[in-house]
């Protein structure tokens, strides 16, 4: 068993320090003295250094090379008590993080999503996931791979994940990412398996009224823009879907439009719109695109961005105020179909969700059905109205003469 060095918040002459307790050892004592900075404090009997995360951490791993086990729970519980909302910490950029790896970091890294294109693993997976391992290994830039462990695990979601405020969906990423790199180093006590994904946060999607999807059409003059949007709602695509559909993928004659490995790479057949036909038609004619359906300058995949821009500016003119973004528009699309009376299982394909609770969300925000639910007291004066003989209106108040 690995001897236990446990950190605690001290005060000591009006600052704050970090103090390093352990049961005596001569061994041990030698080895904490060598620690830059550290220093003995006589009134409370215990070494000591000053509290910064940047010393925290070098003692974190300082400590766990010489093989000794560190126990910092009291240092989070002050942090936790102490800790109030703030903005979200911007990362350092992919470049800057690489380059301060080692070369023997940068092989591991390489030979990690390699190992990750041998799992078939999409490529925005395979960048995300590449991402977290590279911000991993730069945080352990120091330690040597041999002495990593389930706590550098553990050190690393706390001082990175949680304080820079990545969302719940980063983190369960995080997670997988690091179940992943686990596997691929097979290290003995570098096991990340048993880690827990976070529970994913259940929020219900925005919608716009039918209404609102019409005017968004009718404000936005750029004839491009419009197709994008009406593709976009009338198809229920994905951002990616159609920014990768090619032309070859719609079939105008038997209205379809057929999206080639969407999520999940699963191929799916949509509906395509009878009213959406003029305006494609229109489109094509005009812009001439070659390959895909929705061309950039260079008849390159068009820009995800633009279109989030000129959404964003074409709601502003329609006066909707909602957070729009191009998936907004599935949704709705989603929901318009459930309040039309479509059944959710025809949804759920022509979404191309592989769960049908992922599509049962939309249950929650469709305003047909619960729109005709009766109010239950509305019920009861109905009722107490048709059993009196007199036949006398119910009411609830004071008859006040207006």
């Amino acid at each position: 068993m690995k001897p236990i060095v446990t950190l605690k918040p001290l005060q000591h002459k009006n600052k704050s320090h970090i103090a390093i307790g352990f049961i005596f050892n001569e061994t041990t004592k030698q080895y904490i003295k060598k620690f830059e900075g550290v220093a003995w404090s006589h009134t409370n009997k215990t070494f000591y250094v000053a509290q910064t995360d940047q010393t925290l951490h070098k003692l974190f791993t300082y400590l766990q090379k010489g093989g000794y086990y560190v126990d910092y729970k009291a240092l989070k519980y002050v942090k936790k008590a102490v800790v109030t909302m703030t903005a979200k910490i911007k990362p350092p950029d992919k470049v800057t993080l690489y380059q301060g790896l080692n070369n023997t970091q940068k092989t591991m890294l390489k030979g990690y999503v390699t190992f990750l294109n041998g799992k078939r693993l999409s490529e925005s997976t395979i960048a995300s996931y590449g991402y977290f391992i590279l911000r991993y290994l730069n945080h352990h830039r120091t330690i040597d791979n041999i002495d990593w462990n389930t706590g550098s695990i553990q050190f690393f979601m706390e001082e990175i994940i949680a304080k820079e405020h990545y969302s719940i969906s980063s983190h369960r990423q995080c997670i997988s990412a690091l179940k992943h790199f686990t596997a691929f180093c097979n290290l003995e006590n570098f096991d990340a398996s048993d880690f827990k994904r976070p529970k994913k946060s259940n929020y219900l999607p925005i919608v716009l009224s039918k209404e609102a999807i019409i005017d968004l059409l009718q404000v936005t003059k750029n004839l491009k823009h419009r197709a994008i949007i009406g593709l976009l709602y009338s198809g229920g695509l994905r951002i990616g879907e159609l920014l990768n559909l090619k032309l070859h993928h719609l079939d105008i004659d038997r209205s379809q439009i057929h999206i080639r490995q969407g999520k999940g790479r699963k191929d799916r057949v949509v509906v395509m719109s009878e009213v959406i036909k003029p305006l494609l038609l229109n489109y094509i004619h005009t812009y001439k695109p070659v390959d895909f359906v929705i061309e950039g300058r260079d008849g390159g995949i068009y820009s995800a961005s633009s279109i989030r821009a000129f959404l964003k500016q074409s709601c502003k003119l329609a006066g909707i105020n909602k957070p729009v973004t191009p998936h907004t528009l599935r949704h709705s699309y989603a929901t318009h179909m459930l309040e039309n009376g479509i059944d959710l299982r025809y949804i759920q394909e022509l979404l191309g969700h592989v769960k049908p609770e992922t599509t049962m969300i939309y249950t929650h925000v469709a305003q047909k059905d619960i729109m005709q639910i009766r109010n239950p007291l509305d019920v009861t004066v109905e009722e107490l109205q048709l059993k009196g003989k007199d036949n006398k209106k119910v009411l609830i108040s004071q008859n006040f003469i207006l």
